[in-house]
């Protein structure tokens, strides 16, 4: 125990150290305090006076024994917040007297570090988080994205999908976030394709055409499959952002169907038919080709395209094309040969850049399917069984890469 007197000449010493002790020895004793109310004011008295202290060590000492308490003065703690950043920082962090309107007007400041502070808090709300995403600062945002403690609404977190999609280390960064909405990992999806087809090392390794093709098909897979599981609110608007900016393409009906994604499909139609998801996904279970052309019309597609969509979806109702290769393989050639036939031929303009998907998607599951079974044909085929031998030709041949 300290006398009052020892206590005030202590605080009056000409060393830091020595004030520094008072201060501490003061701000304890104010928080443990249940006695008479005039000792409490004169210990309220003494905390503050240390505000004024020329030396950053006394200040600290007080911060330090006020920093977590629920019960140290508000008025108090906003000024400590205020003071050098070793010491303003360490209160906003950790105060949980400091309310919100505090920590907006201590943020408006300016003071990198007292933000990166604000974000560090064990609770941030929607007012702060926004108004730490106002900053528009790399780093405020990557840390708020780390920290799994700040719930963000979806509409930020697809404007930060917006902020940084040609950041590659934060699109990963928003990518690990268990909460970001589909359209947000659609755009940085996008952005990612973008990205691999301008590598150097990509671009000089895979022949111009055959990489646009390979990219746009990978990012139809990715664009259908962000629509996965029982249908929501969230699907419905992320396919209706697709609709928005046209990119619901006939193409990527097409996929999803192939793809067995079924989901997207019926998602698709039903924006696009204005229709009750459910109502839709009974249509394609079970409609007749009547309900089928009825709800393709509606749906705004042409004649032709709506034959090839009925056809394409009756086709796919007995086969699990999101496992079954073979099946898709099927499917796809057998359009093919279907439309060749019907148009004997000569393909419409209007069916002209799906016909030319289909055959790319034909070759493409033709060679999906056909790997590895030479190899396991060789391996269970009678060794006496032989191919003929193709003995080198002797005249220049048209190919000089042969």
């Amino acid at each position: 125990m300290l006398a009052f007197h020892e206590y005030h000449q202590l605080s009056q010493s000409a060393h830091s150290e020595e004030r520094g002790r008072a201060a501490r020895i003061a701000a304890r004793a104010y928080l443990e305090h249940d006695g008479p109310a005039d000792e409490q004011a004169a210990l309220y008295a003494a905390v503050l006076n240390y505000l004024d202290d020329s030396s950053v060590k006394v200040r600290a000492a007080l911060a330090y024994e006020m920093l977590r308490s629920p019960n140290a003065p508000r008025a108090l703690m906003f000024a400590l917040a205020q003071d050098e950043s070793i010491i303003g920082a360490a209160i906003v962090q950790f105060s949980p007297v400091l309310l919100d309107s505090d920590l907006i007007a201590l943020l408006n400041k300016g003071d990198d570090r007292i933000a990166e502070a604000i974000v560090s808090r064990s609770q941030i709300g929607e007012r702060i988080y926004t108004a730490l995403f106002a900053l528009e600062s790399r780093r405020i945002d990557e840390l708020l994205l780390e920290n799994p403690d700040v719930e963000i609404s979806a509409d930020l977190l697809i404007q930060l999908c917006d902020r940084w999609c040609d950041d590659a280390s934060m699109r990963g960064v928003l990518l690990g976030r268990e909460d970001l909405p589909v359209a947000g990992r659609f755009l940085l999806t996008e952005h990612i394709a973008d990205d691999l087809m301008g590598a150097r090392i990509v671009k000089g390794s895979v022949q111009p055409s055959r990489l646009n093709r390979l990219m746009r098909d990978q990012l139809d897979k990715a664009t259908t499959g962000l629509c996965d599981g029982e249908p929501t609110v969230e699907h419905y608007d992320y396919v209706q952002a697709l609709y928005g900016s046209d990119r619901l393409t006939p193409r990527l009906l097409i996929h999803s169907i192939i793809a067995g994604r079924m989901q997207f499909y019926v998602t698709s139609l039903a924006v696009l038919s204005e229709l009750p998801i459910r109502k839709v996904d009974g249509i394609l279970q079970s409609g007749m080709r009547r309900a089928l052309h009825a709800l393709f019309t509606r749906c705004g597609f042409e004649p032709s395209l709506r034959n090839l969509m009925a056809r394409l979806t009756v086709m796919a109702r007995d086969a699990d094309l999101e496992i079954d290769l073979a099946s898709r393989h099927f499917v796809v050639s057998q359009l093919i040969s279907t439309l060749i036939d019907e148009h004997e031929g000569e393909i419409p303009d209007s069916l002209e850049t799906v016909f030319s998907y289909l055959n790319e998607q034909n070759v493409t599951l033709a060679k999906e399917a056909a790997r590895g079974v030479m190899a396991s044909f060789c391996a269970e085929v009678d060794e006496t069984l032989a191919l003929p031998d193709a003995p080198l030709r002797d005249e220049l041949l048209a190919l000089p890469a042969a």
